[in-house]
């Protein structure tokens, strides 16, 4: 599919696409108008979409107040890009609308991840995806699988992935404002006493205040994130599966996941089992995520030097240390991952395609 040609609408800027932001006002929305102002500028005019409640608001993007316009067929008007940053439901509506006005809509939500004429992209991954988009749009990964998936990648390249087996340790900010907002209102309750030594204790200190997590979550880990599938799986697990099994390219990847959800404000971890085509080496593992781009390798456990949630937040890449080979086979790897949910897990993935289509305007 060709680009769009801009043709001249931003402000001065002649020649680079226009961009829209939808769903500015979240909370990725918020972190995605930062690397839109850190990142090197490649937009014409950027303009700022919400829901109606939300307009007339001024956001800083790029050094500049931008005034956030309600979400509209007529906001679309003009747009070369489109970066969705909403719920399924609202993109489900409304990325058509957007690709049918001419944008190329790239949409972080978990609509049309798995639509066999969407692309599912990770530009370190596969970067050559993003141009077959038959529907106009291109789709963004979950924030658990992106947390991985770039380290996955590097070493699938080299070895060949034949199995993998995740556990995630996810971040209260994967379920928006409103998981971390419960975490923080249950800390408060929880801070300065005895609770956690006695059965039901912390629970009946939180009461129904568990907002969007099935149990209390502070002074406690809960192994369930997403909503009931079939056979007892969660939808997270399942997205990790099958949005690895397409990012990778092997529909026939055996994967198993369980996701808990751990008193993190910020910062999704993983520990990753991953068995490969043949014999694999530790020193040939930590050769590859060490020059991997968007990887930094932090492993010497030795002096106390692993990724962890606390120093991963806020940072752009996967973090990746205890590299072992597996006990009982050879093929194996084990590692622990760290990424930031809503910058690689979210925001800048989302803002890294879109540079990739942007890339396509002469």
């Amino acid at each position: 599919m060709s680009a769009r040609q801009d043709t001249g609408r931003d402000g001065g800027r002649t020649g680079r696409p226009t961009l829209a932001v939808v769903g500015a006002t979240g909370a990725v929305g918020s972190v995605m108008l930062q690397i839109l102002s850190q990142h090197a500028d490649v937009w014409g005019d950027i303009r700022l979409i919400a829901s109606p409640r939300s307009a007339g608001r001024k956001l800083a993007v790029r050094g500049e107040e931008v005034e956030v316009v309600a979400l509209s067929e007529e906001a679309f008007d003009g747009v070369d890009v489109a970066m969705f940053d909403v719920p399924d439901e609202v993109a489900a509506q409304w990325a058509p609308l957007a690709a049918a006005k001419g944008a190329v809509v790239v949409d972080n939500s978990g609509a049309f991840r798995m639509d066999p004429d969407v692309p599912l992209v990770v530009p370190e991954v596969n970067p050559h995806a993003v141009r077959m988009r038959p529907r106009g749009i291109v789709a963004n990964p979950n924030c658990t699988t992106l947390s991985m998936i770039v380290a996955l990648g590097a070493l699938h390249a080299e070895f060949g992935l034949r199995e993998l087996v995740v556990s995630s340790y996810q971040a209260v900010s994967g379920a928006g404002r409103d998981g971390v907002d419960t975490l923080r209102r249950q800390l408060s309750l929880v801070a300065g006493t005895e609770l956690g030594t006695h059965p039901g204790d912390v629970r009946r200190a939180v009461g129904d205040d568990t907002g969007p997590f099935p149990e209390p979550v502070a002074l406690n880990v809960v192994p369930w994130a997403g909503s009931l599938r079939e056979d007892g799986w969660s939808s997270e697990e399942m997205k990790v599966r099958d949005e690895s099994r397409k990012i990778l390219g092997l529909p026939n990847l055996p994967v198993a996941v369980t996701c808990v959800r751990v008193p993190v404000v910020t910062t999704h971890s993983l520990t990753v089992h991953a068995r490969f085509e043949g014999e694999v080496s530790v020193q040939g593992a930590r050769e590859i995520l060490a020059t991997a781009p968007g990887v930094v390798l932090f492993d010497n456990p030795a002096a106390g030097e692993f990724p962890t949630p606390a120093d991963a937040v806020g940072t752009d890449p996967t973090w990746v240390g205890r590299v072992r080979r597996a006990l009982d086979d050879p093929t194996a790897l084990e590692l622990f991952v760290c990424g930031d949910n809503l910058r690689k897990g979210a925001a800048l993935n989302t803002a890294q395609i879109a540079e990739l289509v942007a890339a396509e305007f002469g």
